[in-house]
């Protein structure tokens, strides 16, 4: 029996000072698993269910889970399982029946225990999902001799497919996903866009208003209403990523895809935009957003990493530190700076929610350039999609200005 499991994230800084003969091939801000007295065993060769629990978490990135965000998320669903069965006295890899029986007073406390730490149906199958994912791993990999869970077969029909599916007999159930939908009225978005600009519920300015960047707020807005796309997902396009503006205005809908490197699961898509939405995003672009940020002279600090040289960009991709790269590569990360332009921007949206980088280690420090080769213009790129000069944006997001009539964090 172990103690208290505690979870921490993994960064390599500072693993120079380490005394280990090589960097540990662990990515960067992989959570880690470890019980309360900083032990991972109880003797030679007796090691603790950290040492599987924190193994299998570190082979997520090969196992269908590229995210860093879901990796997050896994950890806790797995600390919070180990936690309660600690608990009641249970092993992680106990028998199969005593495993059941926390299995069956977890599912009663998740929910009908405290309201604190009730589940949502969807949360309790999520959860579930990455229980079950980790004990079969284990069982494969002989840390344990069984499972909690009972599977059923089901059928599933996808198109023309049919194939059988295990079910796992543990989770709830849920509504479809289409009754859950929650629809935006006609009139609150039209309110919430007036509001983006500046303006009272019958149109006229509002006198009381603080918000800055009132174009950029309400091409944005009616960009996210009109495409369904998830915060992440606009917070991170580039201008090279907007579709082109048809060349005479149109009542249908127009294809919008959405880059892969974006995507929830990495997964291109399309979905679709209106020409008055698309309109609004190719003025903000080509007249306010221009205006704000030609010529700017900001500059990333030193502590959010080194920015990249980007030349002869265009809507595929550009020069990346001299290589070509694609755009659908460079995607959302958390630990790395922000972006700064010496010339054309490339970010669509000058808010800092999302960063988005290359693959692979870190570039190295990138000189201040004008005019790039043959006439191409040269810029500064780093990771996150918000920058401009100190004295024209401020650090904090539009929305809750617009909202609020107050900056947040400023």
């Amino acid at each position: 029996m172990f103690g208290r499991v505690q979870m921490t994230f993994y960064s390599s800084s500072g693993c120079e000072s380490w005394d280990v003969a090589a960097k540990p091939a662990i990515p960067e801000g992989m959570p880690v698993l470890i019980d309360d007295d900083l032990r991972f065993e109880d003797g030679v060769g007796q090691v603790r269910p950290t040492v599987a629990m924190n193994q299998w978490l570190r082979e997520l990135p090969v196992s269908g889970c590229p995210s860093p965000d879901s990796w997050a998320s896994y950890g806790r669903a797995l600390r919070a399982w180990t936690v309660f069965l600690t608990g009641r006295g249970i092993d992680l890899f106990d028998a199969r029946d005593r495993l059941r029986a926390g299995l069956s007073s977890y599912a009663e406390h998740r929910a009908t225990g405290p309201l604190g730490v009730r589940f949502e149906a969807t949360t309790w199958n999520q959860h579930m999902s990455i229980v079950s994912s980790f004990y079969r791993w284990a069982v494969a990999e002989r840390y344990a001799s069984a499972e909690p869970f009972t599977y059923r077969s089901a059928t599933v029909l996808y198109g023309k497919q049919v194939r059988q599916q295990a079910v796992n007999m543990a989770t709830r159930r849920t509504p479809k996903s289409h009754v859950t939908i929650k629809y935006l009225e006609a009139d609150f978005a039209g309110l919430f866009i007036k509001a983006l600009a500046g303006l009272r519920p019958d149109g006229a300015e509002d006198d009381g208003f603080r918000g800055w960047n009132l174009t950029r707020n309400v091409a944005v807005g009616r960009l996210a209403l009109s495409t369904g796309l998830r915060r992440r997902e606009f917070s991170s396009l580039l201008v090279y990523e907007i579709p082109p503006l048809p060349a005479r205005p149109t009542s249908l809908p127009i294809v919008f895809p959405v880059p892969a490197a974006v995507t929830k699961g990495r997964k291109f898509r399309t979905t679709w935009i209106s020409y008055e939405a698309l309109a609004a995003v190719h003025a903000y672009i080509e007249l306010d957003r221009a205006l704000h940020v030609e010529g700017s002279r900001w500059h990333p600090l030193a502590r959010a990493g080194a920015p990249l040289v980007i030349t002869e960009a265009d809507p595929s991709g550009g020069r990346v530190n001299g290589k070509r790269v694609r755009w659908e590569v460079l995607r959302p990360r958390s630990d790395c700076g922000w972006l700064l332009q010496v010339g054309v921007r490339p970010c669509c949206r000058s808010v800092p929610p999302a960063r988005r980088s290359p693959p692979g280690p870190r570039c190295s420090p990138a000189p201040r350039i004008g005019s790039g080769s043959g006439g191409s213009r040269g810029f500064l790129l780093s990771i996150r999609t918000g920058c401009g000069t100190r004295s024209r944006w401020r650090p904090w997001n539009g929305w809750w200005a617009a909202i609020t009539g107050r900056p947040h964090g400023w």
